[in-house]
């Protein structure tokens, strides 16, 4: 996000999100303007969340658990949604690896919360080795649109440029018409 980047719009959204049975997509999924130059690309790959590894060191958070909330999220959580927070929270997690952006808010408690009374040292394990395919999925989506449409039109790679002569005739056929 840019430096001083107004809330409001963000606040809005989640309590919609919050309310709704409609999917989790980000914000910036739909051209967010407080998005920083590079900002879709360090989103999609993930990368704006390594600061966080030093919470992990000092042991605040743990590399697998339920994503933080902010304070204003929380405060409009129902009681049992608030059971998430249990748990230390984590770079990565089962809701993030199991539909993330194409789940509602509910659903994303409900893993979370399934998360919470299944922890063990191998679900944490699929779920980092998981986190790996999913980043790569998530930076194809994040292409700019006309990226991906030409692509999914054309799945063939580009031809190689023709050698044209004049009025686009190849040289051959230009020969053959003189």
């Amino acid at each position: 996000m840019k430096l001083s980047a107004e809330t409001q719009t963000h606040e809005r959204y989640f309590q919609e999100l919050m309310r709704s049975d409609c999917p989790m997509t980000k914000l910036d999924a739909h051209g967010d303007p407080r998005l920083a130059p590079f900002g879709r690309i360090l989103r999609a790959s993930g990368l704006d969340e390594l600061p966080q590894i030093f919470n992990v060191l000092c042991g605040e958070m743990s590399l697998v658990g339920p994503r933080p909330c902010l304070p204003n999220e929380f405060a409009g959580y129902e009681p049992w949604q608030r059971e998430r927070m249990n748990g230390l929270p984590g770079l990565t997690g089962y809701w993030q690896v199991n539909g993330k952006n194409k789940t509602t808010f509910n659903e994303m408690i409900a893993m979370d919360l399934f998360y919470l009374k299944n922890m063990s040292i191998l679900l944490d394990l699929k779920i980092m080795l998981k986190t790996f395919a999913v980043i790569g999925e998530q930076l194809f989506e994040s292409r700019p649109a006309r990226q991906r449409n030409r692509q999914e039109r054309d799945p063939r790679p580009p031809k190689a440029p023709d050698r044209q002569g004049e009025g686009g005739r190849s040289p051959t056929t230009q020969v053959l018409h003189t």
